[in-house]
């Protein structure tokens, strides 16, 4: 009688064979179906915000992550001006960002594949969103690893325009008080969220998108046009007019003609 035992699949969708004998055979069986599994899964975390995590070496967040902008929001505060270190070596200073609109994440260059794709996708809406106005913030969250060297030879991977888009460094400790308190994403030592957040003219958070779903990235790009047609500050109010008959203020002397000076 045939067994009715369902049919199980291997990660890339196909009958696994079964070792044909001898416990080499059988661990290089399952070796395979291991790297077949992690193939499929990437860098990143089955959960429902993706943070990528790459290594057993890698520290885990040491207290809750910050919970991440909604997709568009209201004006949100105005982020705290930061200083860190560009991939030209140069100290880059957040305010020079006044004006213009701007979207941060975070990466690390070692990161085997989510952070490509993640830059991939930053790369096309630069293209997509050509507006000099317009600039790109990446942060990485491995600062030991990604010294401005290695930062400019990863950028060059993305033919990466130096006045549009940004790759920092620094001190790990204010990385992450900067990712945590300002952009609202979670950022370790190789742990880091794959949103991109998007700040307006005035340097308010205006929200946030997963930059590996094509369908967020497209809301993430019509956002950043919204935001560009917004003026970079509030128009100035029109002074009231004062009344033609306005009377002298009181205790003011007049101008009498012949009369003694004071």
């Amino acid at each position: 009688m045939p067994s009715t035992a369902p049919i199980r699949r291997n990660a890339f969708g196909d009958t696994p064979r079964a070792p044909s004998g001898g416990r080499r055979e059988r661990g290089l069986w399952l070796a395979v179906a291991a790297a077949a599994a992690l193939l499929q899964a990437g860098c990143g975390r089955p959960t429902v915000e993706p943070v990528a995590k790459v290594g057993a070496e890698r520290s885990a967040p040491a207290a809750e992550p910050p919970e991440p902008a909604p997709e568009r929001m209201p004006p949100g505060p105005v982020a705290v001006p930061f200083e860190l270190t560009e991939r030209s070596g140069e100290t880059f200073d957040s305010t020079s960002l006044a004006g213009k609109v701007w979207m941060a994440s975070v990466f690390f260059a070692n990161c085997p594949g989510t952070c490509f794709r993640e830059n991939q996708a930053v790369a096309d809406i630069l293209r997509h969103v050509p507006d000099p106005d317009f600039v790109a913030v990446s942060v990485t969250c491995d600062p030991d690893n990604d010294t401005p060297e290695a930062l400019r030879r990863y950028a060059d991977r993305f033919d990466a325009p130096p006045e549009r888009w940004k790759f920092l460094t620094g001190d790990m400790a204010t990385i992450k008080t900067i990712a945590n308190g300002t952009f609202l994403l979670p950022a370790e030592v190789g742990v880091h969220s794959e949103r991109g957040v998007v700040f307006d003219r005035r340097g308010r958070l205006r929200g946030s998108y997963l930059l590996l779903q094509p369908d967020r990235v497209k809301l993430l790009e019509a956002l950043i046009r919204d935001l560009l047609a917004e003026p970079a500050a509030e128009p100035a109010a029109e002074p009231a007019a004062e009344p033609a008959d306005k009377p002298a203020a009181a205790g003011a002397a007049a101008d009498v003609p012949g009369s003694p000076a004071p």
